[in-house]
């Protein structure tokens, strides 16, 4: 047995509340592993039996998912006295191995040394990780507020572009899109099936994307007034929809007033720690920081990079974020950048903003393994990076098999404890990456791709446009204009409509948001993918160029490309199980 491949600690990554009574506990092994166990019980069992030795008891633990070199056990127990002392066997060729925490031995060897159990102290409530239920059920429609729509009855601007004119594009580039015309949207939106809008940065800034911000209690004037925000958030939530604004503290605009002070003032301004600044010379003009004369985000002047250490700048976002809680009744705050400010600048805002409004939503923007954030502490959930990496990945090889998949979406859906699992943001294209249309072969195969977003466990997102199936690879052709006269045309009427039928099936069947999903590999064809969800409906898709016989056994959901039995190349159908 691989003994170097168990790994376990009594950490969140490990061991965790799943609610106010049941913990649950993961062990990882290599694929030698046949059987495994959780031996536990109270840490003080045995002085209340009188036994001078503390003794478990066996739990059977299941494989919660197979990785490529590993599996993922697991089991949930609900401790009567809230405390849990434990160890683990496992078996491997008829052979059992007792797994401690200072110790991996046969069982049979296991009383001839010291062995350490793991502990999990006491299970307080205030502990337990509980992101907002409402988060689980919704889906999102992400907005960049310049591209969108531009109200009906907006004043027209001479610094304004030609609404989708994308030649010669610039970085300053304005359209005209405003919060107004997101109103006018809203009954859309909604009708499309969307529950959540997720806007990008809409704060004074010099910028189209705004993700420089001068102003963070102004409303941009390119996007209309406070009264135009409050007017959009109230007419979303009559329609059931709820709204996250994008909060950008990593770092300011060039025309923040306190960082202007600053670059007036020096070290006489007070202000000055409010910033990392390393040189006295740090003032001078140069598009780059590369020289570390201070730091910015990534290497760009224009964008410096805010102490979020400093208890002046932890209280002037807080205020902020309480204004926007309470005043406007924001649903969600997105948080760019979200692993650079600091861990305390985070923990500190949340038990501030969640004492105005407990149900709010802490998105943070991280791309890659993010456990540190997720103890309950800090960030409810984290933009799923590693999903839209596992799902384009396998679509866009033809020599990727379903294997592949399985075994990087099962990563996906076992890096955190299963209630944040369920409220990850996840998403197939954003602001920051190419448009999925423009890195698909066709509208088929989109579709697989989407129907794998909305059966997955998580809270989906797709970027506006993406019902469309609208293009751009690159910025800023990834952020163009929505081609809204050729949607009233109908142009892409077909489309839509089966978008559309996805997301009205995840919003009315609990079984395409749960977590249970049973993948069923069919070793004969490599790029048939099939799972099961709750036990209640399959998904089968073909990655395939070629043909494939499939027998439906249920009432389909949802179907392209299938028909006879066959499902042909690209073809998608859900359905309910017998």
């Amino acid at each position: 047995m691989n003994i170097s491949a168990i790994y376990h600690r009594s950490t969140v990554d490990c061991c965790y509340a799943a609610d106010r009574d049941t913990i649950t506990v993961n062990l990882r092994t290599a694929k030698d592993v046949d059987r495994a166990w959780l031996v536990w019980e109270d840490p003080f069992i045995h002085e209340l039996r009188r036994q001078r030795k503390w003794e478990g008891k066996r739990q059977e633990m299941s494989v919660l998912a197979e990785l490529r070199h590993n599996y993922i056990w697991t089991v949930s127990v609900a401790p009567r006295y809230k405390r849990l002392r434990y160890s683990f066997i496992v078996e491997s060729e008829g052979v059992e191995y007792a797994v401690c925490e200072n110790r991996i031995c046969p069982l049979s060897e296991a009383e001839n040394g010291f062995m350490q159990c793991f502990k999990y102290a006491w299970l307080n409530s205030s502990d337990v990780i509980e992101p907002p239920k409402w988060v689980e059920k919704t889906i999102w429609y992400q907005i960049m507020p310049d591209r969108f729509h531009r109200a009906s009855d907006s004043p027209s601007d001479t610094k304004f572009r030609t609404w989708g004119d994308m030649s010669d594009p610039k970085w300053n580039d304005i359209y005209g899109g405003d919060l107004r015309g997101i109103t006018e949207k809203l009954d859309y939106i909604r009708e499309l099936g969307f529950t959540g809008i997720y806007m990008t940065p809409i704060f004074y800034s010099g910028s189209n994307h705004k993700y420089n911000t001068y102003d963070y209690w102004q409303v941009d004037p390119d996007f209309g007034t406070e009264d135009d925000l409050r007017e959009l958030i109230s007419e979303a939530h009559k329609r059931g929809i709820r709204v996250m604004l994008d909060a950008v503290f990593n770092h300011c605009g060039s025309e923040f007033a306190p960082w202007r002070d600053v670059l007036e003032k020096g070290r006489g301004s007070k202000y000055y720690d409010w910033f990392f600044i390393n040189s006295e010379d740090f003032a001078r003009e140069d598009l780059s920081t590369e020289d570390a004369r201070f730091y910015s985000f990534s290497f760009w002047a224009g964008m410096p990079k805010l102490n979020t250490n400093n208890p002046e700048v932890v209280e002037y976002f807080t205020k902020l974020c309480i204004y926007w809680a309470h005043d406007w009744q924001i649903d969600g705050i997105r948080f760019d950048v979200g692993d650079e400010v600091s861990h305390a600048f985070i923990r500190y805002l949340r038990d501030a903003v969640k004492s105005v409004n407990p149900d709010i939503y802490f998105l943070g923007e991280i791309w890659m393994d993010s456990i540190g954030w997720l103890g309950g502490a800090e960030y409810d959930a984290v933009m799923n990076y590693p999903f839209p990496n596992a799902v384009n990945d396998f679509f866009g090889n033809g020599d990727r098999s379903f294997e592949d998949l399985i075994f990087s979406l099962n990563y996906c859906r076992t890096l955190y404890p299963a209630q944040v699992t369920r409220c990850l943001l996840n998403f197939l294209d954003n602001h920051d990456t190419p448009r999925l249309a423009s890195i698909c072969s066709d509208d088929d195969d989109m579709l697989l791709r989407l129907a794998v977003l909305l059966t997955f466990p998580g809270s989906p997102c797709l970027y506006y446009g993406a019902e469309i199936a609208m293009q751009g690879m690159s910025s800023p052709y990834n952020r163009a204009c929505m081609p809204w006269k050729e949607i009233d045309e109908g142009r892409f009427a077909d489309f839509t409509e089966r978008i559309s039928a996805l997301i009205g099936l995840r919003n009315l069947e609990p079984a395409f948001r749960s977590d249970e999903l049973t993948f069923l590999p069919d070793p004969s064809h490599k790029r048939l993918v099939r799972y099961r969800k709750a036990n209640k409906i399959e998904v089968a898709l073909n990655a395939s160029e070629e043909e494939l016989p499939f027998e439906v056994k249920g009432n389909i959901f949802f179907q392209n490309n299938y028909s006879d039995g066959s499902l042909k190349k690209y073809g998608v159908v859900i359905y309910k199980t017998e």
